[in-house]
């Protein structure tokens, strides 16, 4: 059986907290993070200060970690090409993630670009990190569904996840941005692409309520999904998505979940709590 990948993401429950959380508390408790034994951090983004001012001290963050005793990747968000040459410059860089919507709407709202042109950007990034040595994950959001009012259906997903497969990806990895999933929905998209692409790694970037989250992880995970972002506590959401926030994906409910499973992690129970306690003091 496949270990499950658990990909920790401290840059999504960051990035919606207006209050300015200092970069040395950001680097503390990252570091932490590190001797988790998460597959993958997800742990900043290389986008507009602007648009996600929470973030604008990532390049000061990477530079602030230890890599030296941990196997965990370090994954950050891009929107444009010149976020991925910045993130590119950095060697303790594994991954760049590309937010990319089947929705006009959101993609608009996300990005300020049509689906067309951020297909183009979405390449010229893959031809960038693939130069430098670095894998790109595809964020395909709306991936169960379409709350702004475009068609949607599991076809028109496998239409662009067959796009995406030309591209020789990664990951790509289904998201659940406003948490409006059904367990119906995604077992019905997972199973059908997870089959019929068997080289491409699928993960699942579900946004819940606390207490909505296992009928989502049970029904991907029944299909076939051995890939799961989450964050410890549920902390952030998209701050694209709706003027309130669905939090992430609990990182303690996906441990439990699959340790009930009598599934391989790597997580490292004592570290995850030290982690879990400190995470206190960053989202106050």
């Amino acid at each position: 059986m496949k270990p499950i990948q658990i990909i920790e993401c401290p840059r999504d429950a960051m990035q919606g907290i207006k209050k300015w959380i200092p970069t040395a508390d950001k680097i503390n408790y990252l570091q932490q993070l590190l001797k988790v034994g998460f597959h993958t951090l997800d742990c900043g983004s290389f986008v507009s200060p602007k648009a996600i001012p929470q973030m604008a001290d990532t390049a000061k963050v990477i530079e602030g970690l230890d890599l030296g005793e941990t196997s965990t990747k370090i994954s950050v968000i891009v929107a444009n090409l010149r976020g991925a040459e910045e993130a590119c410059t950095f060697s303790k860089v594994d991954y760049l993630g590309f937010p990319f919507s089947i929705s006009e709407n959101f993609q608009m709202r996300n990005t300020h670009k049509t689906i067309a042109t951020s297909f183009e950007v979405l390449e010229q990034i893959h031809d960038h990190a693939i130069s430098n040595n670095k894998k790109l994950i595809v964020y395909l959001s709306m991936g169960f569904g379409n709350p702004y009012g475009d068609p949607w259906s599991p076809e028109i997903v496998e239409e662009w996840v067959d796009r995406l497969s030309k591209l020789n990806l990664a990951v790509i990895s289904l998201s659940d941005t406003i948490g409006s999933a059904t367990p119906e929905a995604i077992g019905a998209v997972f199973s059908k692409l997870i089959s019929r692409y068997p080289d491409i790694v699928f993960g699942a970037h579900f946004h819940t309520l606390y207490d909505a989250w296992y009928d989502k992880v049970n029904a991907a995970f029944i299909a076939g999904c051995t890939r799961f972002d989450g964050a410890i506590k549920g902390h952030g959401g998209c701050p694209m998505a709706k003027d309130e926030l669905v939090g992430n994906m609990p990182t303690e409910k996906l441990i439990s979940y699959f340790l009930a499973q009598k599934r391989t992690t790597g997580i490292h129970p004592l570290h995850f709590e030290i982690a879990y306690n400190q995470s206190h003091k960053i989202f106050i």
